[in-house]
């Protein structure tokens, strides 16, 4: 089965799944994500003009920009769509409150700080993750690894530093996987699935598909002369109590030879003396 079947299969799956259960999402939880959303996030633009929250009709926030619900009617949040509308501030711990949120896109933004550790906690259904163009730094969390549903991620033109999770490549359901434009470092992990991936402009990282990486012989050696090192030590000590115990006997058996001497020299009878009866 293709990619996009799967992805279309698990879309419905979810669907059908919250549909089915009106009550495992409460429109309540949405909107107070939206709230908190809007206050997170600095919009200079005036791009979230219509975020209005004057009542809590079912539904008011579906017709929000940037927001897909997954019923028209009713306040479940399925998708937020956020792309170049000139937000600031860090990436916002309210989406925790969007728990049917299955797609998140705040790319082309002015959004920095760290991406969560405890992403996983915060859109843990997510199946797209685009957070491209923004100004984030720091690690990609390992923790982003738990978010099993993952589709695709774009990550691209930011600052990211350090190595990639190789767990983020053991997702069964990845199929795009995009850290171009980066300062990501390390070698490249494997993945499981085919799929497309870009990590053009990442002068530190290596291994498939980009350059092998290079073995570093300074860092390879170093522990082969430390243990030259510390046999050679080791080798030295050895020889120096070797000599040290050889001189000793030496020596003692010089005293034992003395004292021989002297006590044959006191055993030895005087010339010219002679017993008497």
């Amino acid at each position: 089965m293709g990619n996009k079947a799967l992805v279309l299969l698990h879309n419905l799956l979810w669907s059908l799944l919250f549909s089915w259960c009106n009550t495992c999402y409460g429109a309540e939880s949405d909107i107070q994500c939206l709230q908190a959303l809007k206050e997170e996030l600095n919009d200079p633009d005036n791009n979230l003009s219509s975020w209005i929250f004057s009542n809590e009709t079912e539904g008011l926030i579906c017709r929000f920009t940037g927001i897909e619900c997954w019923i028209p009617e009713e306040s479940r949040v399925r998708y937020i769509r956020l792309r170049n509308m000139g937000l600031q501030g860090q990436f916002p711990s309210a989406l925790k409150n969007c728990k049917s949120l299955t797609g998140l896109d705040l790319s082309s933004n002015n959004l920095s700080g760290p991406i969560p550790h405890d992403i996983d906690e915060l859109v843990p259904f997510v199946s797209v993750l685009d957070l491209s163009s923004n100004g984030f730094s720091g690690e990609i969390p390992l923790n982003l690894s738990n978010c099993t549903y993952l589709n695709a991620v774009n990550l691209t033109n930011n600052q990211l530093t350090g190595q990639i999770p190789w767990q983020l490549g053991q997702l069964n359901q990845l199929h795009k996987f995009t850290v171009a434009k980066t300062s990501l470092s390390g070698e490249i992990p494997y993945f499981l699935n085919s799929f497309p991936q870009d990590f053009d402009n990442n002068l530190c990282l290596c291994g498939i598909p980009l350059n092998p990486c290079k073995i570093n012989l300074r860092k390879s050696q170093t522990p082969v002369i430390i243990g030259s090192a510390v046999g050679g030590i080791l080798f030295a000590a050895l020889v120096v109590s070797v000599l040290l115990f050889c001189m000793f006997r030496v020596s003692e058996k010089k005293k034992e030879d003395v004292k021989g001497s002297k006590w044959e020299m006191t055993m030895k009878p005087t010339k010219g003396f002679k017993v008497r009866w």
